[in-house]
């Protein structure tokens, strides 16, 4: 994608609002796709029309998904109402399907599997997405001072909303975590040492509010990428986290060493450790506030794979009687 004065502008604007890089190449992404899908005109020439056309055109042509869809269609509306200041009224455009999903769970003795055939940062990291319910990206942005070892207690920091919220801290898990911290300690030290070095990577207000929280140990992140870089914001030599494919491919990994066939992934666990409290007996607005969700019914979805067989209904094919 080459640079453009306008998409810079986007940027800008993104940045004021203190979105994650992630959300700022996401956006710039779907806008620069608008823009090509119509010709390369200028999105202040065109308006509804041309963007239920693209939606339509996702979802009719390319068959996204529904969520992909609204991905585009959320950084199309941030682009008219916070970049070009033009209101956007109700939009015509045809949806993706949106089909239900159950989430893939393991088994309590299925997890311990998956698990026990990863070592290192990446079993601690699994550890963590079972152990607290974490999502990807909340495991791999947490930093030292999220561990109070005190309550044991897990904060997460900007969570899916960019909303924070506590979890649980499995007492298992704590020397390990210390021995982490010392790691990252470690890494601080050798870094401070590279010139340039800035600290590791924060958002921009809260490193204009506390300029040399970059370089404290409590800030360092807890799985710190093995090199700082430059980061892509500020230009300057940056030590970031530990990028989340990591331990994406280690998850993979290890659920084809355990013999499952369950199409499992990091997200797993995090449904796993919210179905298994449930089946222990905890109510599910406890389960809500630990995952983090808004609304009940996005926990509720854990209530249909809770127990085996549910309909207590017996299979006609079992009334059979002949050898198997």
């Amino acid at each position: 994608m080459k640079r453009s004065k306008f998409l810079d502008q986007v940027r800008e604007v993104i940045r004021s609002k203190h979105f994650s890089y992630s959300t700022e190449k996401t956006y710039v992404n779907w806008i620069y796709r608008f823009i090509v899908f119509h010709g390369k005109r200028h999105p202040g020439k065109m308006g509804r029309k041309e963007i239920a056309d693209f939606l339509t055109h996702l979802a009719t042509e390319r068959k996204v998904s529904a969520s992909t869809q609204n991905q585009a269609l959320n950084a199309l509306v941030f682009l008219y109402r916070k970049v070009l200041k033009i209101p956007l009224h109700d939009l015509d455009f045809r949806q993706a399907r949106i089909g239900r999903r159950l989430p893939v769970v393991l088994s309590r003795e299925e997890t311990q599997m998956v698990i026990s055939n990863m070592d290192g940062e990446f079993q601690l990291m699994a550890s963590l997405l079972y152990g607290g319910g974490l999502r990807l990206k909340e495991c791999v942005n947490l930093r030292v001072k999220d561990i109070d070892f005190n309550l044991y207690e897990i904060v997460v920091r900007a969570g899916k909303g960019d909303n924070d919220r506590r979890t649980i801290l499995p007492a298992l898990l704590v020397r390990r975590l210390c021995t982490q911290i010392e790691k990252a300690r470690l890494r601080l030290e050798e870094n401070i040492l590279l010139p340039g070095f800035s600290g590791a990577s924060m958002p921009e207000a809260l490193e204009r509010k506390y300029p040399s929280a970059a370089k404290e140990l409590a800030w360092q992140y807890l799985f710190p990428s093995r090199k700082p870089a430059i980061d892509p914001r500020s230009g300057r030599l940056k030590q970031h986290y530990r990028h989340e494919s990591y331990l994406q491919k280690a998850v993979k990994s290890a659920v084809g060493k355990s013999g499952i066939r369950k199409n499992a992934s990091c997200h797993s666990f995090r449904h796993s450790f919210a179905t298994h409290l449930l089946e222990d007996g905890y109510d599910i607005r406890t389960v809500q506030e630990l995952l983090g969700h808004k609304d009940v019914r996005s926990t509720m979805i854990y209530t249909h794979v809770l127990s085996r067989n549910k309909y207590n209904v017996q299979s006609p094919l079992d009334t059979w009687n002949f050898p198997t």
